[in-house]
């Protein structure tokens, strides 16, 4: 730090708040200082500066079935949003979601320091688990909350639902079967939910849902079984995975799609657009789901709390019906 000092001509003090984002620092001193670091190879130590700030400026995630595209894509927006804050981020990706092994995550990221952590709990007893081994340290849920004030982030299953139910009802089809995701999962549960509640409400039949695992391969197999029932013109499918299996499964039985059967996926993945026909889907933001559980999580952190616009603490993205050439009017 004196040899950067020293180049750019400023105190020792002045690459200090540089170095810590000091908004009182000129733009122009601070430029000076950035290009003596660059010049003289400086790289500030992150454990000597944790020492004296008493942070590792590391976070934490846990995660679960990350393969997926939600939890994958929730998990890069946290990662950009962190580094733009200069944070780290070291995640753990579950495959269980008993207590021991919650336990166990919130012991080794504690171990490591991290100031905070991100739990993205689709299913209900991840929540459950972490009641019980709440970290010391602030905490954001996704999906689920504790029960206890920690700030929650969730999408709006719910209207997107009734967002994809409306829709193929408003082309005139009698009814909408439906491919649910796996029991337990907060957004399969609510989708499911919302979609019998928007039929009950229409007048509707209800069949009872189909369901899957999230795979393609759950939804070929599920659409198997609805692609030899001629009464079948709509399906909303609880996420694009599985419809694309259900296109296949209606392709060899010879049922068109949009012709003979409308489909509604969610979430939106960016092959949903590529395929034939383009999936009218619901899209989730799930960029926004991991900026702003981030930024929440950045708010309990006292060096960060001013320079943070929160917005609501339990904040609900919203999510838009994306209308392509898979659903048309029932014939």
């Amino acid at each position: 730090m004196d040899d950067v000092a020293r180049l750019a001509g400023v105190s020792k003090q002045t690459v200090s708040r540089v170095l810590n984002d000091n908004p009182a620092v000129r733009p122009e001193t601070r430029q000076a200082v950035l290009e003596a670091m660059r010049t003289l190879g400086y790289r500030p130590s992150r454990s000597a500066r944790s020492l004296a700030s008493g942070r590792t400026r590391m976070l934490g995630v846990i995660s679960f079935d990350a393969a997926r595209y939600g939890p994958a894509s929730t998990l890069t927006a946290i990662n950009t949003a962190a580094q733009a804050a200069g944070y780290l981020v070291s995640s753990i990706a579950l495959d269980t979601a008993d207590r021991d092994t919650v336990v166990q995550a919130v012991d080794r990221l504690s171990a490591e320091g991290a100031d905070g952590v991100i739990a993205i709990a689709p299913q209900r007893p991840v929540a459950t688990a972490l009641a019980r081994a709440r970290p010391d340290t602030p905490l954001v849920m996704l999906d689920n909350g504790l029960g206890d004030g920690t700030p929650v982030v969730t999408s709006d299953f719910r209207t997107g639902a009734r967002l994809a139910t409306e829709h193929l009802l408003a082309l005139g089809h009698a009814t909408v079967r439906h491919i649910a995701g796996p029991t337990g999962w907060t957004s399969a549960d609510r989708r499911a939910a919302s979609w019998r509640e928007t039929l009950t409400e229409a007048g509707a039949r209800v069949h009872e849902p189909l369901v899957g695992d999230w795979s393609a391969d759950s939804g070929y197999e599920l659409g198997r079984r609805l692609a030899g029932d001629a009464d079948v013109t709509a399906v909303f499918v609880s996420n694009d995975q599985m419809a694309l299996g259900l296109l296949r499964a209606l392709h060899e039985a010879g049922r068109r799609v949009p012709d003979d059967v409308s489909v509604v996926g969610y979430d939106d993945i960016p092959e949903a657009a590529h395929l034939l026909p383009p999936l009218t889907t619901v899209r989730t933001d799930y960029s926004s789901i991991g900026t702003r559980a981030l930024r929440l999580l950045l708010t309990q952190l006292d060096d960060s709390a001013e320079s943070v616009d929160v917005g609501e603490k339990d904040p609900v993205i919203p999510v838009e019906l994306i209308v392509r050439d898979s659903t048309r009017p029932a014939r």
